[in-house]
């Protein structure tokens, strides 16, 4: 069985840096495309990053192009999202999902396993 697991949210000023992980079991991480989203309260999830399982492609929303970057290490079967120079709007419930085909949808329907999240707050 597939399980992503998210680690590594917090509480940060404006302006600071988290580096989140998402530990996948249950199969390599270079086997299905992965994604981050996140979800502030009372909102939809919104997607923020991915990155291709066939390639290191990756894709960005652009309210985050240029802050945050997502990789992948094969050796830990983890995915990360550095997220640098944090504001206030970014604070959200970040979840970790994954999808077996090579493309990066941006609607959390599409895919089809999910972590349960770890909450992220930028105080102003």
């Amino acid at each position: 069985q597939v399980q992503l697991v998210e680690s590594g949210g917090g509480l940060v000023q404006a302006g600071g840096s988290l580096r989140l992980s998402c530990t996948v079991s249950g199969r390599t991480v270079n086997s299905a495309t992965m994604a981050w989203f996140r979800q502030p309260p009372g909102k939809e999830a919104e997607f923020v990053a991915a990155i291709l399982r066939t390639s290191s492609t990756t894709k960005y929303t652009d309210s985050v192009k240029g802050r945050f970057t997502i990789s992948r290490d094969n050796g830990k079967n983890t995915v990360d999202l550095q997220m640098n120079n944090l504001k206030p709007e970014d604070s959200a419930v970040y979840k970790c999902a994954s999808i077996l085909r090579g493309i990066a949808p941006t609607s959390s329907e599409a895919y089809s396993t999910w972590g349960p999240g770890t909450q992220v707050t930028v105080s102003s």
